[in-house]
């Protein structure tokens, strides 16, 4: 089971940050899907996937390493360091889909409800696409709907308690919440600087 939810990265687990990366995939909806997949896709196997699953699984990594080195990004990680340790750049990553998600009208037309029933969808609809890890996981996801759910703090914080009983090593990640609060208003006002700036990034490099 854990090998479903860790990979090496940043000790990171990035499984749970999927709004930011649905929303930046655009209408492409193979785009999205290998966007989405992507943490289950390791090295060349990308290019076992047609065209635009490939592209978006190249997004994905992209994003990635965006946000892995901007300065604001890095700030937030400061923030919670003292409680998160090891685990700050992986619980940040998924207080940034809170934020987000809590402030979805500001960054679509689409409510966020309509958005994430579109995206369950589709995923439903492309499950012959999907990898085994992904199968796993995807009926908890929908029944649950985790998307939407991300927009309240008791729904992020269901989401980081369930991540840490699924990380083998010892970590505080269910404590989270607790770092949300006592620094909301600075880590929503990083998140706010930051995505603008992802999306500037994203859109230039969809470009070329």
């Amino acid at each position: 089971m854990d090998s479903i939810f860790v990979h090496s990265h940043r000790f990171a687990i990035r499984t749970l940050n999927f709004l930011a990366h649905i929303y930046l995939s655009g209408t492409n909806e193979q785009l999205m899907i290998g966007n989405f997949i992507a943490d289950f896709v390791k090295g060349k196997k990308k290019d076992d996937y047609a065209d635009d699953i490939r592209k978006g699984i190249e997004l994905h990594r992209f994003i990635d390493h965006f946000t892995d080195h901007h300065e604001v990004v890095l700030n937030s990680i400061r923030r919670i360091h003292d409680s998160q340790e090891k685990y700050s750049g992986v619980v940040v990553d998924i207080l940034y889909d809170h934020f987000l998600a809590a402030n979805f009208s500001s960054y679509s037309a689409i409510p966020l409800q309509d958005f994430s029933q579109k995206t369950y969808s589709v995923l439903q609809s492309n499950l012959n696409t999907l990898p085994e890890g992904v199968h796993y996981f995807l009926p908890f996801m929908i029944e649950r709907n985790w998307l939407l759910n991300y927009a309240t703090i008791d729904g992020i914080g269901r989401a980081l308690a369930g991540l840490s009983k699924r990380v083998k090593y010892e970590n505080k990640m269910h404590e989270a919440v607790l770092d949300l609060k006592a620094h909301y208003h600075d880590l929503e006002s990083d998140f706010r600087i930051f995505f603008p700036e992802l999306m500037k990034a994203v859109t230039e490099r969809m470009t070329l």
